[in-house]
């Protein structure tokens, strides 16, 4: 059987993901030997051991918003979050461990949220609702944190830029896979290093249209879901961004 249906099926995981992911982590040992690759056979009588630290998240997402945080110095105890494109709650789920006061939790999708956030009193769940479509939040937003699919950055700004002010940030999760052609992916994966940079260039020429600027940027400490190299970046009003998008993107 494949070790990953294997995990499942021993009762090691809840799903499928989960077992990807701990793969991912370098936390599956197999009769004493680190396996990585999920198709790996192996027989009924295999010793599985787990070692190391798993996603303690909802989701693979909790782990780029916990990188941002860490790494930027981002101090979200006792603040109100608004998570744009919250899905399963990776973000979510991580703002509230970093101490988040409360989240809103927007996503134009319907039943994804996890029940572990849909029962907990911190979290607003806002389903079905789009950020271009949303007027006001009735209390300040300290901090807005956004990780969406198939749609550019760009597309989304008229209606985030309505919710930054001087006293706040963006944290944003930039995905070159949404902001390019066809033309440079190949299987779904944008592995051209100048497509990155050129990525990073146009999201920032987007952002100065509404007076907003890159502060902070480093790439996401996983990849992708699909294995693309994707990048966090703290975005804040009045700010003339001065990073170097060519020595931000390594080979």
């Amino acid at each position: 059987m494949r070790l990953d249906l294997f995990l499942v099926e021993k009762n090691y995981f809840p799903s499928r993901t989960k077992s990807k992911e701990a793969l991912e982590a370098n936390a599956i040992y197999v009769n004493g030997k680190l396996q990585t690759k999920g198709s790996m056979d192996v027989s009924d009588d295999a010793i599985i051991e787990i070692k190391g630290e798993l996603n303690p998240y909802v989701s693979r997402g909790g782990l780029k918003l916990q990188g941002a945080i860490k790494e930027f110095r981002l101090d979200f105890k006792d603040k109100v979050i608004v998570d744009i494109g919250a899905s399963t709650g990776g973000f979510t789920d991580c703002a509230l461990a970093f101490g988040a006061k409360k989240v809103y939790a927007v996503d134009t999708g319907t039943n994804q949220l996890h029940e572990k956030l849909l029962n907990d009193n911190r979290v607003i769940s806002l389903e079905q609702t789009n950020i271009l479509d949303i007027p006001h939040f009735p209390e300040k937003i300290d901090y807005l944190v956004m990780d969406v699919s198939f749609v550019s950055i760009g597309h989304l700004l008229p209606g985030i830029n309505n919710f930054i002010d001087d006293d706040n940030a963006l944290v944003c999760l930039i995905k070159p896979q949404f902001e390019v052609g066809k033309v440079y992916m190949k299987n779904g994966i944008v592995k051209d290093r100048s497509a990155h940079i050129k990525v990073l260039e146009n999201v920032n020429e987007e952002l100065k249209k509404y007076n907003l600027g890159i502060e902070k940027l480093i790439p996401s400490p996983i990849l992708g879901g699909s294995g693309n190299k994707e990048f966090l970046a703290l975005i804040k009003r009045n700010i003339t961004t001065r990073i170097n998008f060519i020595e931000s993107v390594k080979e």
